[in-house]
């Protein structure tokens, strides 16, 4: 049983104070890989909206591809309700900042279950698209398929296999891993205006991972340079739990 106000307890290493609104929604990432590549900022600056800005990390900027399995995902004092909270989702996503908050934005979220992205696209804004997905564990590797299917929307699929490769750790403040991963917003355009959505979790445990790409095309299906065939950075987390709350205006 996962103690969802007891993560409100472990707020230190936060880089900001809790909302002071109570959290409405709360869910778990499984089996997570992040797979990142730099690029120069030039590249993805101009896609952002007016008011965010982009976020980097010694002059370079980040593209991370990030599949995993949601779980646990529900509103709060709410049950799980079986075909609901459970599903595969995969997102695409780089760095950013409004108003002294880094944060994460996304090109895109495909999920596994047409429910959830119908209410995060209405209550969020968030580019979710609906997806035929597989997340199959084998042992420590996870073999993923995602081919999108969502009405209007551009071709965008990912196939590949990963699993962890070594020891888990805590990434240390000023690393690149705690850079990436450590972020406690997301940003999104609501309704035409720039929202910020709060969130909130333990500090990430991550270990080194090996990653088989077999097929990406999520990055070419929202204009954006596509993952090198090597040098991708990886890491493997095998749970994250995660409280969140509604968008509020930047």
């Amino acid at each position: 049983m996962i103690d969802w106000e007891g993560l409100l307890g472990q707020a230190a290493h936060r880089p900001w104070p809790l909302p002071a609104a109570r959290w409405r929604v709360r869910m778990s990432w499984a089996r997570l890989l992040f797979a990142h590549w730099s690029l120069p900022p030039e590249a993805l600056a101009p896609r952002l909206p007016p008011g965010l800005a982009l976020d980097t990390h010694e002059g370079r900027a980040f593209l991370g591809l990030v599949p995993f399995c949601m779980e646990h995902v529900s509103l709060r004092g709410l049950p799980d309700v079986p075909g609901l909270s459970t599903f595969p989702e995969v997102n695409l996503r780089t760095y950013v900042t409004a108003g002294g908050k880094p944060g994460v934005w996304f090109f895109s979220l495909d999920a596994h279950q047409a429910l959830a992205v119908a209410a995060a696209r209405a209550t969020f804004g968030l580019p979710y698209f609906r997806a035929r997905m597989t997340a199959r564990p084998e042992g420590e590797t996870t073999v993923y398929a995602s081919e999108r299917a969502h009405p209007g929307s551009p071709a965008a699929r990912f196939a590949g296999r990963y699993r962890p490769t070594g020891t888990p750790f805590e990434p240390r403040v000023g690393s690149l891993e705690h850079w990436l991963t450590e972020r406690y917003c997301l940003y999104a355009v609501r309704r035409g205006r720039l929202v910020r959505g709060e969130i909130h979790h333990p500090p990430w445990r991550l270990q080194p991972a090996a990653l088989t790409l077999e097929t990406e095309s999520l990055a070419a299906a929202a204009g954006v340079p596509s993952p090198p065939a090597e040098a991708l950075l990886l890491h493997y987390a095998a749970r994250q739990d995660a409280l969140a709350w509604p968008p509020t205006a930047v």
